[in-house]
């Protein structure tokens, strides 16, 4: 069973929330997922990333693998978190 940490869309038409998820990479996008990391609302200015520390270590430890989008939030989430 291969896992991934990827976005799950919630929301209504037009005004999607997003879900970071940890699942089975053969699970379908909105279905069925072990444990919620964080959420992405790309609704707000500037976008709101929240992500649960500890839960997202613990999966990665496990060998969950992020998807590309997911990747590229987790970069900004940690660049945004540690000001240079």
């Amino acid at each position: 069973m291969a896992l991934r940490i990827r976005l799950a869309r919630y929301g209504a038409k037009k005004r999607p929330f997003y879900r970071i998820v940890v699942s089975n990479s053969e699970a379908p996008r909105d279905g069925r997922f072990l444990e919620i990391v964080g959420t992405y609302d790309p609704n707000q200015t500037p976008a709101a990333i929240n992500i649960k520390e500890e839960v997202l270590a613990r999966w990665q430890s496990r060998g969950a693998q992020p998807t590309d989008t997911v990747a590229s939030l987790l970069k900004q989430w940690r660049a945004k978190k540690s000001p240079a």
